[in-house]
């Protein structure tokens, strides 16, 4: 296998796994919570409220890696994901030990390196791409 292909299934895998695992262990309960409406009790770290604390996320717990998995706009799903990690490492976890951060900062390199590299060549963006090209 080349290196081009073998990078290509590793950053679908990367999608995958970090999108998938982002979805079901932390942002489906997210999600849960706001369709279940007021009042609305959750952390509000930005200092923008309750509901819009929970809006922002579900768009970087749910919605962006849902947007990744498929790899539909990479990218862009990719900087709501990374900030809302930063914001879980940092701002939520920022006074807790290294060992309580460290899950969201894993999650944070893997959407940064997707920002970076974008999809890979098993995506929707390629293949809309590779389409417009016809």
């Amino acid at each position: 296998m080349n290196n081009s292909r073998s990078l290509d299934i590793a950053l679908l895998l990367m999608r995958l796994a970090f999108g998938g695992l982002m979805i079901i262990n932390h942002g489906w309960g997210k999600l849960q919570k706001l369709l279940d409406g007021p009042p609305i009790k959750f952390a509000d770290p930005l200092g923008v409220g309750n509901p819009l604390s929970l809006q922002l996320a579900v768009l970087g717990e749910v919605i962006c890696p849902i947007l990744l998995v498929i790899g539909l706009f990479t990218r862009w799903a990719a900087i709501p994901a990374l900030i809302t990690m930063l914001v879980a490492a940092w701002i939520i976890h920022g006074g807790d030990p290294f060992k309580e951060q460290e899950k969201a900062l894993m999650f944070a390199v893997a959407y940064l390196v997707l920002f970076l590299t974008g999809p890979g060549r098993y995506s929707i963006d390629t293949w809309w791409k590779n389409r417009q090209m016809v």
